[in-house]
């Protein structure tokens, strides 16, 4: 099988059904998105220092990859064929979440993404899973998109900070704090 078709070299590709749009209809922007998610969970998963997470970023993945077809489907006799996301698979993500908390010191400031490449490898995939998010809203309001899959989403994006968090301890590294007399500390 050759990775090239040529179809869709003048700005147009196919749904999974074969329906054919333009390469950024909202469809194409929020399994895209949801897509370049997937790709930085794999590096989160490649350098943070936590066995346990790393295999449980991997399921996650699988979960992010069945939102990804979910998302790509445009017919309905199709999507009843693929895996679905499940209410279980939220509670997973509540689960591991209540489970880091328990291990770190409690949030009393704000933070910001910064403080070590991995820490910051998941801020940043905790943007990129809100802009998934977004995207998946658009789409919502002229396609029907089961809800779990913005609500699965909107809770990764949670365990996601979570996850940084965590890491950040791990690391020993220690949070970068926000305060608001910035200017004076520069």
């Amino acid at each position: 099988m050759r990775v090239y078709t040529r179809t869709g070299d003048k700005g147009e590709t196919s749904l999974s059904g074969g329906t054919r749009v333009q390469k950024d209809h909202p469809r194409l922007e929020a399994y895209g998105t949801v897509d370049e998610l997937n790709s930085h969970l794999g590096l989160i998963q490649s350098i943070i220092p936590d066995e346990v997470e790393k295999k449980r970023l991997t399921g996650i993945q699988n979960r992010v990859f069945v939102v990804t077809s979910n998302l790509a489907v445009d017919k309905e006799e199709l999507l009843q064929k693929l895996p679905h996301i499940v209410e279980d698979d939220i509670t997973d993500l509540e689960k591991a979440m209540d489970f880091l908390l328990d291990q770190i010191p409690e949030l009393t400031n704000f933070i910001l993404p910064a403080g070590h490449h991995s820490v910051a490898t998941c801020h940043i995939a905790r943007t990129v899973c809100r802009r998934a998010e977004r995207r998946m809203i658009t789409l919502s309001r002229e396609n029907t998109i089961d809800p779990i899959l913005i609500k699965y989403i909107n809770r990764l994006s949670d365990y996601l900070f979570v996850l940084a968090r965590k890491t950040a301890y791990d690391l020993g590294v220690g949070e970068v704090i926000w305060t608001r007399d910035f200017r004076e500390k520069e």
